[in-house]
């Protein structure tokens, strides 16, 4: 990847994307675990201390998992439609689940389980926008995990952005919560890059304002972010909660390092957590913020740094240009 100004457009952008890999490979080794089993906060590393039993402990620190493969899937096919095409996305996921495909050493070790389910529906010929079981018991994360990329690469207004946003969560999570989820976290992501000094209430004005225009559900939207959530975060994997839990952890710490490893020291699905904090955390302080042994020790590069120069070269202007509501 080339160098990139610190403070830069190019730095959140880089540090959106990276943020969110190095926050995933964070939270790999301690994933399904509980809080009160956790190391120290201080101590919570690419590598964990000695003595902690690894998560998927065959898998190498700095190695990120289905959440980075499938935001890399996300990004690859942006860049080659040059719009948001759901078939061919759809494709590379199921590149991905079959053949490793933007996986580290093409190892696919970790898959939620409704995930696996749609995708054996697109292996088996279904359309992208029905793969998916659309009941409310089936909003995990596994769309809002992958979609930051699109929030760092779309140059279209809001509502486009949200209707994008809702789009690519069909394939895996059609539920309209699951879509609300994905469409409201990009547009925190792109106000949180503009330096917004409350991105959380930018988000929810633009969300609230185009949700008719793009068809999203006032009801899922006032579930979504009813604030009583706030009080009983716990890194799991629905995806209110998920949402809930990075912006908690944001609110608090003043660094990205602390930001990951507050998301992590939450348990459970340690590496979501982590990569969805992580992502806005990577905006909020840039690529420059991300600590760079992190940076060095993340796998990988190979995969990323096409892909992360391909994106830079296309929406790094001077100043963050990213259309208007």
């Amino acid at each position: 990847m080339h160098s990139v100004a610190p403070d830069s457009a190019a730095d959140r952008i880089a540090g959106g994307l990276v943020g969110l890999l190095v926050g995933d490979a964070l939270g790999v080794p301690y994933e399904f675990r509980d809080a009160g089993d956790l190391p120290p906060f201080a101590l919570i590393d690419l590598q964990p201390p000695d003595g902690f039993a690894r998560s998927h402990a065959r898998v190498p620190p700095g190695t990120w998992s289905d959440d980075g493969a499938q935001a890399l899937c996300l990004l690859a096919s942006l860049l080659h439609c040059g719009q948001m095409d759901l078939r061919d996305f759809a494709n590379r996921l199921v590149n991905w689940r079959d053949y490793g495909y933007l996986a580290v050493d093409g190892d696919v070790f970790d898959i939620g389980i409704q995930t696996a389910y749609a995708i054996q529906a697109l292996r088996d010929g279904a359309d992208p926008t029905q793969s998916s079981p659309a009941d409310e018991g089936r909003n995990g994360n596994g769309s809002l995990m992958r979609v930051l990329p699109l929030a760092l690469w779309h140059a279209g207004g809001d509502a486009e952005l949200m209707r994008d946003a809702a789009l690519q969560s069909l394939p895996t999570h059609a539920h309209p919560r699951s879509q609300v989820a994905c469409a409201f976290y990009c547009l925190w992501a792109r106000a949180e890059a503009r330096g917004e000094m409350n991105s959380w209430t930018a988000a929810e004005e633009s969300l609230r304002r185009h949700a008719e225009e793009v068809g999203l559900p006032v009801p899922e939207i006032d579930l979504v972010l009813d604030p009583r959530h706030a009080k009983h975060v716990k890194g799991s994997g629905y995806v209110v909660d998920t949402l809930w839990s990075a912006r908690q952890v944001l609110d608090r710490e003043t660094s990205y390092a602390d930001t990951v490893r507050a998301a992590i020291a939450l348990g459970n699905d340690t590496d979501t957590t982590a990569a969805v904090a992580g992502g806005i955390a990577g905006i909020r302080f840039g690529l420059s913020g991300v600590p760079p042994q992190w940076r060095d020790a993340l796998r990988g590069r190979d995969l990323l740094d096409p892909l992360l120069d391909a994106l830079l070269a296309r929406v790094a202007p001077d100043d963050w240009s990213g259309a208007g509501r």
